[in-house]
């Protein structure tokens, strides 16, 4: 008698739970089309980017709040910020297909995260919006101002495509491309990779972040702006 067939093996990332103080957590549908699930305890506030809320129990009480200065208007500050209060549960996904990915914060490490990373986080984190000066975000990828995160709890950040973590040893190097950064937690450098600085500041190419240990970056396999020039250049196909 032949042998039974073996179920084909999933490639799917497996779900991600944990707690934070006054709620728990599930990410699952990873690593491209991640939701993010949480449920509070009566009281507890979680707080997320406008729009990320996918669905939410009635018990949970929904406030947006929206403060307008010129400073943040030409900072780049963000001027809106939705809080959930428990009890219940709430579905957050992020706006393109991505991972989700939970950053625990003990109150002594400071975390960046780039422009676009940031969906959620519990109470307890701080999150500032902080300069990188002239020179390091126009070769960055990550414009001029990063989001600064510490305190204690839960960040939750996303990606355009995969999230790919790599850990440094004290003085180990890792170089990645300026438009693929996520998060990180330790100093780098900018550096042309090759060819002209304006060639690269137009082409998107040739600048990269030299990062040094010890510490962690969090890295997306896609890149937004390639992306983007990518459905351009087919849209202009198409239409042409």
């Amino acid at each position: 008698m032949a042998a039974a067939a073996q179920p084909m093996a999933s490639n799917s990332l497996a779900d991600t739970v944990g707690q934070f103080n006054g709620g728990y957590y599930k990410i699952d549908h990873r690593d491209t089309n991640s939701v993010l699930w949480v449920t509070l305890q009566p009281n507890i506030p979680f707080y997320a980017q406008p729009g990320a809320m996918v669905s939410m129990s009635p018990e949970v009480t929904l406030k947006g709040k929206f403060k307008f200065s010129f400073k943040k208007m030409f900072t780049g500050g963000e001027m809106a910020q939705s809080t959930y209060t428990g009890p219940g549960e709430i579905l957050f996904a992020p706006p393109i297909w991505g991972d989700i990915v939970p950053i625990e914060l003990d109150g002594r490490t400071q975390w960046n995260v780039g422009k676009g990373g940031y969906l959620a986080m519990s109470h307890g984190v701080v999150k500032e919006t902080k300069s990188q000066g002239l020179g390091k975000a126009m070769f960055s990828g990550e414009g001029l101002f990063v989001h600064r995160i510490s305190g204690v709890g839960v960040i939750f950040v996303t990606s355009l495509g995969a999230i790919v973590q790599r850990h440094l040893r004290q003085d180990e190097q890792w170089i990645v491309d300026n438009g693929h950064l996520v998060a990180w937690n330790c100093p780098y450098t900018i550096e042309r990779a090759g060819g002209g600085i304006m060639s690269g500041m137009h082409a998107g190419e040739g600048l990269v972040c030299r990062f040094t240990g010890p510490g962690t970056v969090y890295i997306q396999t896609r890149n937004p702006e390639a992306l983007s020039e990518w459905i351009a250049s087919h849209t202009s196909t198409s239409s042409s």
